[in-house]
C-alpha cells in the first residue's frame, strides 16, 4: 500500500507542477482559468487520496466545498468570456 501512496503522490506532484507552469506561462486568460480549474481538481484528488489512505472521513465537507467552488468559478469565467467575445 505504501508503494501505491508514494506513486500517487508523485503523480499528483508532477501534475501540479505542470499545471502551475501553464498558469504562469499561459498565453491567454482562458488558458490560465482552465489551468486553475485543473489545479483545483488536482488538489481535490490529493485530499481525497489522503482521506482514503488514512481512512478518515472528516475531509469530505472540504471536498464538497472545493468541488462547488471549482464549478462556480468555471461557470463565472465562462460567462465572462462569452460576454466579452459577444461585444
Amino acid at each position: 500500500m505504501t508503494i501505491v501512496a508514494v506513486t500517487v503522490t508523485a503523480l499528483l506532484a508532477v501534475a501540479g507542477a505542470l499545471t502551475l507552469t501553464r498558469i504562469i506561462r499561459g498565453p491567454s486568460i482562458l488558458d490560465r482559468a482552465v489551468a486553475t480549474d485543473v489545479l483545483l481538481a488536482i488538489i481535490v484528488a490529493a485530499i481525497a487520496t489522503e482521506a482514503a489512505y488514512s481512512r478518515d472521513a472528516t475531509a469530505l465537507p472540504v471536498l464538497v466545498v472545493l468541488a462547488v467552488l471549482g464549478f462556480v468559478g468555471s461557470v463565472s469565467v465562462a460567462r465572462f468570456a462569452a460576454r466579452r467575445n459577444s461585444k
